[in-house]
């Protein structure tokens, strides 16, 4: 026995889940993906998602709808006449009819422990809010925002120094495995139900821009949260004067450190960098237009002196 699948999604993260649930023996009916988007060097080629990708390259019809409000994909949709749906990082909102256009409905694998961190960005959130583990979660759609009941759990516990991109692919095979369990269960009527808790909801938003640069005048413990919760992408930074010019330095790596200063201030040759209470050692930047370095490789051809002052957001 096997069940028949519509699967959704579209980054990287989403692929694990795919090849995961083909290796179980499921049937894949269909693949709906985001719709290319202009990449490449200069913007101008439309660039398939990672889902697209590999669906094609496991023979899988695609569809790439904007939405959903047409009622010709909705009724697509249906037609697939598959007995679930799951949805990995699809990134559209799922109208009521789609929710419903499966025989056993739509299934999610979410990114952390809920009802924490519902919304856009969960891995991110966990690692800049300080979380010492998250996990991911199956669970069952409804109208709201990852607001359904959960089916099955996986806790990650969160290192010290764990970046947003090493939590990214712990999660991603961890959510593959729970996800091709779930669904064995749900073949045989064995995947059992658990409403979310009331308390203890947190929104994940999504990382704005305007969030990204670091502020070095809050505490080392923040600072350093924040650094690994945006590595690699969108990278947090900080401007410098080098060679006599202001420069946007991305920071992608760090570790807490001993030592007082000024906000922002340089206190060593291997950056330690002073912050309102405590201090951070630097351990991987990068340019822009340039490669990630490790900081001994980057100072060798951009020395920062101790005593020199980095540019700080306000607290």
């Amino acid at each position: 026995m096997s069940l028949s699948i519509i699967f959704m999604g579209t980054p990287e993260f989403s692929v694990a889940t795919l090849r995961s649930l083909i290796d179980a023996g499921h049937k894949i009916r269909a693949v709906y993906t985001q719709p290319p988007r202009p990449g490449g060097r200069r913007g101008l080629d439309l660039q398939k998602s990672p889902v697209h990708q590999a669906a094609e390259l496991l023979g899988l019809p695609v569809f790439t709808p904007v939405n959903f409000k047409d009622p010709e994909e909705r009724q697509r949709f249906r037609e697939l006449d598959a007995d679930v749906a799951v949805v990995v990082a699809y990134g559209l909102l799922l109208p009521e009819a789609i929710l419903t256009g499966t025989r056993l409905g739509c299934y999610n694998g979410h990114a952390s422990l809920l009802p924490r961190w519902r919304g856009a960005a969960p891995i991110q959130r966990a690692i800049m809010a300080g979380d010492k583990k998250t996990g991911m979660m199956v669970m069952k759609m409804d109208k709201g925002l990852d607001t359904g009941p959960v089916a099955l759990t996986r806790e990650v516990e969160i290192g010290g120094t764990m970046t947003a991109g090493e939590l990214h692919d712990k999660l991603m095979l961890s959510g593959a495995k729970a996800m091709a369990e779930a669904m064995n269960k749900l073949e045989y009527n064995e995947l059992p139900l658990t409403e979310q808790p009331a308390e203890g909801v947190v929104y994940a938003a999504k990382i704005d821009k305007g969030e990204t640069r670091i502020e070095f005048g809050k505490p080392a413990t923040d600072v350093h949260n924040h650094i690994r919760g945006l590595s690699p992408f969108p990278g947090a930074w900080f401007e410098a004067e080098l060679a006599g010019k202001p420069e946007r330095l991305k920071v992608l790596g760090s570790e807490l450190a001993e030592g007082t200063g000024a906000p922002g201030e340089v206190l060593s040759d291997d950056l330690i960098i002073a912050c309102g209470s405590g201090a951070v050692r630097l351990t991987k930047l990068q340019k822009a237009g340039g490669k990630p370095m490790a900081a001994a490789d980057f100072l060798r051809g951009t020395p920062i002196a101790p005593g020199t002052m980095l540019a700080t957001g306000s607290v």
